[in-house]
């Protein structure tokens, strides 16, 4: 029975665990959410125009967007930690749907909005949820692969996403956009509810979010890890903040060439989940993680230097390095996220959505800080300059907050060496 509560047998969870028809569920419930924003991006001056408003006014079906994919995940995790993946997930996606018949139908700028704040709060449950799934059925070293597996998945068709919309817009108007959303979301929670078991590991009656919470950020390691994985988000936020005015304002260079150099960023950091998978099977977690930020401070140092000598002025020096940051930042994002979650596994649902919570929340205020830095200067060194401090902010999470694992060596030990440490914080 798909509604049993409780970790399924481990014959089921290994069958479980290798089905392509998980990892497909795995990728749809992640994408949902993150394609759909993206998908009404290119519509976004049709609907100022449409409603005769402010294109300022506009972009808040973004920004509200986000905001909701934030708060879903600080509520949706801990949810799903008390009540099941199951459950919450479908009440999730059920919301989301629920939301897309009313953007649908929505008669002004303000519904439109609201609506669409209420699919991110629904659809983002996908987000948070997809990563404890993965830590109830995998062990610890296999579950940076798995994300990276599902990462790399999703990052080919938020590729696609606004081209997508930009055509059902240009042929069928922007309201065609908000069919295929809700008809997608319809689709992928029937989905889910005929396919998903409940994978939930048992946990005592008496868990509580707070206390989860507490025993999360008393360890050292939990705390290192998250960091580490929201501090290399940052890199993304303040890049892609600030490279449209460097683009256009300082190259002098057109949006159009601008979003095809950003795509190589995007395709940089698809490869790097692919590295991750194929090398994750033969190197511990610790040592990705290390792998990835030693080549995430060497690439950002060398824009740094190629900024100081003035050499990235022309996109290809500022976007050929940053590639190398962004394969790398593929390394130590998901692996650091696979540490964060792995530390109780019987609170993976509140690891994870605490660290989407402060990835999605802190990168709101980098980006708009990256905007700044590349709209009121004249050279890219402010913004080359941030990334390398991110970086460098990031490998020190590493060194001075994260335990060394040549102490630590099993999952239990971890838990008992976090609990002694605790009182260091």
């Amino acid at each position: 029975m798909h509604g049993v509560m409780g970790k399924p047998p481990g014959a089921a969870t290994d069958n479980i665990a290798t089905s392509k028809v998980m990892l497909l569920m795995l990728v749809v419930m992640t994408g949902v959410a993150p394609i759909s924003l993206y998908m009404l991006v290119p519509a976004l001056p049709v609907l100022a125009t449409t409603f005769s408003r402010d294109i300022s006014i506009a972009q808040m079906t973004v920004s509200l967007y986000m905001v909701g994919i934030a708060l879903s995940q600080l509520i949706m995790g801990p949810l799903s930690d008390k009540f099941g993946r199951r459950p919450v997930l479908l009440a999730g996606l059920g919301l989301m749907v629920a939301a897309g018949i009313g953007s649908v139908f929505a008669e002004n700028l303000p519904q439109l909005i609201a609506a669409r704040f209420f699919q991110a709060l629904g659809g983002a449950s996908g987000m948070v949820i997809s990563r404890a799934i993965i830590r109830d059925l995998y062990p610890r070293e296999r579950v940076g692969a798995m994300i990276s597996l599902v990462v790399a998945a999703l990052m080919i068709a938020q590729m696609v996403s606004p081209l997508t919309g930009g055509l059902l817009e240009t042929a069928f108007g922007w309201r065609a956009i908000l069919y295929l959303i809700t008809a997608a979301s319809l689709t992928i929670t029937i989905f889910i509810a005929l396919a998903l078991p409940e994978t939930r590991r048992d946990r005592a009656e008496s868990s509580s979010f707070r206390g989860d919470l507490g025993k999360l950020m008393r360890s050292r390691a939990f705390v290192g890890y998250m960091l580490c994985q929201v501090l290399a988000s940052q890199i993304i936020f303040a890049f892609a903040g600030g490279g449209p005015y460097i683009v256009v304002m300082q190259m002098g260079r057109t949006s159009a060439e601008y979003g095809a150099w950003f795509a190589t960023t995007g395709f940089a950091y698809l490869v790097g989940n692919l590295l991750c998978v194929r090398f994750a099977p033969r190197h511990s977690l610790e040592k990705l993680i290390w792998f990835g930020l030693v080549l995430q401070v060497g690439g950002s140092l060398l824009n740094l230097i190629w900024s100081l000598t003035g050499v990235n002025q022309a996109p290809l020096w500022l976007f050929g390095t940053q590639m190398i940051v962004m394969v790398a930042n593929a390394f130590v994002m998901a692996n650091s996220a696979a540490g964060a979650i792995s530390i109780r596994p019987e609170a993976a649902g509140t690891a994870s959505g605490a660290m989407g919570f402060l990835q999605q929340g802190i990168g709101s205020l980098i980006s708009q800080f990256g905007a700044y830095l590349g709209g009121h200067t004249t050279t890219t060194l402010p913004l080359t300059s941030a990334i390398f401090a991110i970086s460098l902010a990031c490998t020190c999470t590493m060194i001075f907050i994260v335990p060394r694992r040549n102490v630590v060596v099993s999952e239990r030990r971890i838990e008992q060496a976090e609990e002694e440490g605790s009182g260091m914080m």
